[in-house]
């Protein structure tokens, strides 16, 4: 359902300087009488200075860059489709170029020394090519610092199991579990095995090591990487989206077979996330793939990103950790009560919903309560929460 646009902000002045990062083939962007020489590595540096999430590069339009979920044009003149195709093309090597040309999509991540990594994926509209670059910073963050509540931090310690990151695109899905993998890393002792695409942070060897495998760099698809996953002996295991049935039926078996198993869906709650678990098998499976999920869900983090009155973004997030009456929901098909034993899961397991955690952060001044109202699927119950005085725990705030 569309949600009214937001105010418009106070335009932002972005710094786009003159400077030239590495040996990229600079474009000259000719428009009028205003002409810019501009290479690709200036762009990614002013979304790096600006703190910006994503830059944009298509046709028709000025190079833009989402900040704080909004998307802001550079003063440099309008991109022809030969200057994106420059533009793009400075990035890829020639195996990549064939791959796109013959596709017409492409997914890659890079890094500029000094400054930090990006993910990339490249695309074609109205025959021209375009690309969408999300910055992916060297440094991963603490749980602390994202903003994640104390229980995650025990989910990584989970022997074995299935841990679902969920949200829209754009939610910090990624960064949350780099943040879990990190933690892993460095307090426990093991081996973790990721199949990405791409790969987006790099994790060096801690306490674990760590094998970091690229689908179409190390491994010719998801398929064959998963296939010979158990061959390596890992311990722990993340294997970024579960798009296909064939993903996810891998992640119920390797976390039924003693391994703590990582991924993400797009889906914006929790109980949404085991439909949509249930959902991915045909129907005569459903029963099957129930009792499996029940013995296997450690944990469900479903977040989203919202803007602060005063700039930046604050995390609202979901937690369901399963009890025992919340898997004998999901044996018994009954995943629509789950909701409510999760509001009442906070105090001792831990749990919150997504309308628990908008409260709390319009409680405390994070966001507004128009914010919070228009991401919430339940407005009413959340205006209720807000009313009351009810933050997370149950804890009475003053605003």
């Amino acid at each position: 359902m569309p949600h009214p646009a937001p105010q418009p902000r106070a335009p932002r002045r972005i710094r786009f300087g003159s400077r030239s990062w590495g040996t990229l083939e600079s474009v000259r962007v000719s428009r009028g009488a205003q002409e810019v020489s501009v290479n690709l590595h200036q762009l990614l540096s002013a979304m790096v200075e600006s703190g910006a999430t994503d830059l944009h590069i298509t046709t028709g339009a000025p190079p833009q860059l989402r900040i704080d979920g909004d998307l802001v044009p550079l003063k440099v003149p309008k991109l022809g489709p030969v200057e994106t195709k420059q533009l793009c093309y400075s990035i890829l090597n020639d195996k990549q170029k064939h791959r796109f040309e013959e596709d017409l999509e492409l997914d890659l991540s890079f890094g500029v020394k000094g400054l930090a990594r990006f993910r990339a994926n490249v695309f074609q509209q109205r025959g021209a090519t375009c690309a969408a670059f999300r910055l992916i910073p060297y440094e991963i963050p603490t749980l602390e610092k994202l903003g994640l509540p104390g229980v995650v931090r025990g989910l990584t310690r989970r022997p074995r199991g299935l841990v679902l990151v969920t949200g829209p695109t754009g939610s910090g899905k990624s960064t949350s579990l780099a943040a879990m993998i990190d933690v892993i890393n460095h307090e426990l002792r093991g081996h973790i095995l990721t199949i990405e695409d791409p790969i987006e942070y790099l994790h060096q060897h801690g306490s674990c090591i760590v094998n970091q495998r690229e689908v179409g760099s190390d491994t010719k698809g998801f398929g064959t990487a998963l296939k010979y996953a158990l061959r390596q002996d890992p311990d722990v295991i993340l294997l970024g989206e579960m798009r296909d049935q064939e993903t996810m039926e891998a992640a119920l078996t390797l976390a039924e077979t003693g391994h703590l198993t990582f991924g993400t869906l797009h889906t914006n709650s929790a109980v949404q996330t085991i439909n949509r678990v249930i959902d991915m098998f045909p129907a005569h499976r459903h029963t099957q793939v129930r009792t499996q999920l029940s013995f296997v869900l450690e944990g469900v983090l479903c977040q989203s990103l919202l803007p602060k009155p005063d700039g930046g973004r604050a995390l609202a997030v979901e937690v369901l950790v399963p009890t025992d009456g919340i898997r004998a929901l999901i044996r018994d098909a009954k995943v629509h009560q789950i909701y409510s034993q999760m509001q009442l899961g906070q105090g001792v397991h831990e749990m919150q919903t997504f309308n628990q955690s908008l409260a709390d952060l319009v409680l405390r001044g994070q966001v507004s309560n128009e914010v919070a109202l228009r991401r919430s699927s339940d407005p009413i119950e959340l205006k209720t929460l807000i009313e009351q005085g009810r933050g997370l725990g149950g804890v009475r705030r003053t605003r």
